[in-house]
């Protein structure tokens, strides 16, 4: 079954969340597929956060990939400007 993490991200005060994004979309996201996720979709949710859903072919894909997403994490947590702020995570038992 199919493998999901949502995290929840904050930009940081004064920096211009379309340069933050640009740094995203240029380094995290294609990291996450080169680690084996099927699909992530970023989510404004304010004019400072945002939320990624990354969808995994199965929880060992992503458990594999974890080192390797920490690593890019904390490399590029400089280039766009932004921390964390929440992860969830768990196999999708439903969908439509």
């Amino acid at each position: 079954m199919s493998y999901v993490t949502i995290t929840t991200w904050e930009i940081a005060d004064g920096v211009d969340y379309h340069i933050s994004l640009r740094a995203i979309e240029e380094k995290r996201l294609p990291a996450l597929k080169g680690f084996g996720a099927s699909r992530i979709t970023v989510i404004r949710t304010s004019e400072r956060t945002s939320a990624a859903i990354t969808v995994w072919p199965d929880k060992a894909t992503r458990d594999a990939a974890e080192l390797k997403i920490d690593e890019v994490r904390r490399s590029v947590h400089t280039e766009d400007k932004t921390r964390m702020t929440g992860e969830m995570k768990g196999e999708i038992v439903a969908d439509l």
